[in-house]
């Protein structure tokens, strides 16, 4: 047997993080077999980030202790970018008190304390944190089906649960990191338990990376859809209607714009239509599961002594339009569409914008098929997908494969068969992906197709998902070709995800410049003075006419008041109508930095026809 020191000390290895043993993540402390498969993680490792930062969030919890000694710690995970930690404090966190922690973090650092592991029985560590005074992890410990925990010691200057793995010394963390702000959470997410105040930090390994990000964020509140969508007046919010949009004129415009897209090209692509209830007796998703694995989310409303729910998801409904009448081999597959209004009853703290709501609209579709079936219909899905994002402007995605997680319906032979399917299938389609461990629907696995925006975050938008499950529990079926019934398998599959998400993304990825083809607005016809009205009238219904999304601005304004207005409103076009265009039957077409064009009349009919057609 050999420890990771003595490994790391033989094979001459230097600043060594952490191992990998075996496959599994392990400090240098850890005593392993001279046989095992043994991989450094150095500071170029893809692990090391993470491992840094989570060393970083126990020494960031250690100063928060040691500056406000009241203070009770709950947990302090690595997220993406960074971290956080949850804090009980009588002390109310602002960002005036970042740099005293952050001053207290650097001596932490500076002083480079040994970090050590110990295991210790579940006994044992609920006797420490209780005379510590830690109330949320004897709950954590408490809560925990094992016999024995870990620590992780700062000498003897802090301890705190964890599995780790952490760095061997708190020297060797980064000295660039940042506290962002302060939220407050409620503990493990219960509205009816403690709110905690949350510290978000950042970390890096260089200076410039630090800084990189921060102009990221900064880039990042440039572009929040919220403050986007109020200045080209397309939404708004508001408490009476918590989680739900109210959408304005060119706000529904580019709404309708953006699901009439996506209708064109799952026609082309063969799917059919359909409307199905907004509210469903509980009868059908008890039958479905929903009821047990989703009831939560859902909400309810009791008329006449029976209890409805107002439908999360779509999936249940298609399959009753399947089961009229007979199908047959012949008939599959059969892929059914719907722009389905879905209701989920989410967190009111977790709303946010149109990214998070409780009212949003599916680009929704089921494909019924046999098992022979799967492998074309994903191929299929894939290629739409493709093209779907291409022309929306966003030139590649990622994949994940989402496998069974721990609450779920079915055998786990129907499991092993519907992953397996799965697999080979996006394989051959020659898509790489990543295991997304656990996360799969609770009826089957699942692909995620993840888009990276202009500021390159990640967003998970597309899902395709395998269920043997559903079709057997709703009593769908079909004649197969040896004149036997058969259960079909039902393909879940969206694009977009929610529009109103997507509508958040595509406001973000393109900081409200959209494609002209896809702007509420294309251009506004703006006259200079009202003398010039009837030829600004003139060319703006010739605009109409010929299918331009145009708007009249006829005010009696100066024009670089009416320049500044819809810039502001991100219209990226207008033509300008003066004496000069009225006298030569031309158009002035201006741009929103600045540059301008003149063509006569009739072609800048014909330039805006061509710039602002679809894909």
């Amino acid at each position: 047997m050999i420890s990771g020191f003595d490994y790391i000390k033989s094979n001459g290895l230097k600043k060594v993080f952490a191992l990998i043993v075996d496959g599994v993540p392990t400090d240098l402390s850890a005593i392993f077999s001279e046989t095992a498969k043994v991989e450094a993680i150095t500071k170029e490792h893809p692990l090391a980030l993470e491992i840094m930062r989570h060393t970083t969030a126990h020494i960031m919890a250690q100063a928060i202790k040691e500056l406000y000694p009241s203070a009770k710690i709950a947990i302090g995970p690595v997220i993406e970018n960074g971290f956080y930690y949850d804090i009980s404090c009588e002390h109310h966190f602002t960002p005036e008190d970042f740099p005293g922690i952050e001053k207290r973090m650097r001596e932490i650092i500076k002083a480079d304390y040994k970090i050590t592991r110990e295991i210790v029985s579940k006994e044992d560590a609920i006797k420490f944190f209780s005379s510590k005074n830690e109330p949320f992890k004897v709950e954590l410990i408490q809560d925990l089906d094992v016999g024995e925990v870990s620590f992780y010691h700062h000498e003897d200057k802090f301890t705190d649960l964890c599995r780790g793995p952490h760095l061997p010394k708190t020297g060797m963390a980064s000295v660039h990191f940042d506290i962002m702000k302060v939220a407050g959470a409620y503990w493990r997410g219960d509205s009816n338990r403690e709110m905690l105040q949350r510290l978000y930090a950042t970390s890096w390994f260089t200076k410039e990376e630090l800084e990189n990000y921060i102009n990221l964020l900064e880039e990042a509140e440039k572009r929040d859809h919220r403050k986007i969508g109020k200045e080209m007046g397309l939404f708004h919010l508001q408490e009476e209607a918590a989680g739900s949009i109210f959408w304005h004129p060119r706000g529904w415009t580019l709404y309708r714009t953006l699901r009439n897209y996506v209708r064109k090209r799952i026609n082309e692509d063969g799917y059919v239509e359909v409307c199905t209830p907004q509210m469903v007796d509980r009868v059908l998703w008890e039958q479905s599961g929903h009821w047990e694995k989703f009831r939560q989310n859902m909400f309810i409303s009791e008329s006449e002594g029976k209890m409805h729910a107002i439908k999360p998801m779509n999936c249940p409904c298609h399959i009753q339009i399947f089961k009229q009448g007979t199908k047959s081999y012949r008939d599959l597959p059969l892929r059914m569409a719907e722009f389905g209004c879905c209701h989920r009853n989410e967190p009111s703290g977790s709303l946010y914008g149109t990214m998070r709501v409780r009212s949003f609209v599916q680009d929704d579709a089921h494909i019924f098929c046999t098992p022979e079936q799967i492998n074309s219909e994903t191929k299929r899905f894939c290629k739409l997908l493709s093209r779907i994002y291409k022309e929306l402007g966003f030139e590649s995605f990622s994949v994940k494969f989402s496998d069974r997680p721990e609450k779920r319906v079915g055998s786990e032979a129907i499991w092993d068969l519907a992953e397996d399917l799965l697999q080979k299938a996006v394989r051959e389609v020659g898509l790489e992906y990543t295991i997304n461990k656990g996360e799969g629907a609770f009826y089957g696995p699942k692909l995620e197709f993840v888009l990276k925006d202009k500021l390159n975050r990640d967003w998970q938008c597309g899902t395709f998902q395998v269920d043997f499950n559903l079709p057997e529990r709703l009593g769908a079926w079909y004649t197969g070709e040896d004149g036997e019934k058969h259960h079909p398998i039902m393909l879940h599959r969206a694009v977009l995800g929610s529009l109103e998400r997507f509508i958040g993304i595509l406001l973000e990825h393109y900081a409200g410049k959209l494609p002209m083809w896809l702007a509420p607005v294309q251009i506004v016809v703006a006259t200079i003075t009202n003398d010039y009205d009837a030829y600004a009238q003139k060319f703006f219904d010739a605009l109409v006419t010929a299918g331009i999304r145009a708007e009249l601005d006829l005010r009696a304004e100066k024009i670089s008041y009416k320049i500044r207005n819809h810039s502001l409103a991100k219209i990226q076009l207008m033509a300008i109508i003066g004496e000069n265009e009225s006298t030569n039957d031309t158009i002035t077409l201006r741009k929103m930095d600045g540059s301008q064009q003149s063509l006569s009349f009739s072609a800048a009919v014909d330039f805006l026809k061509e710039i602002c057609k679809e894909p």
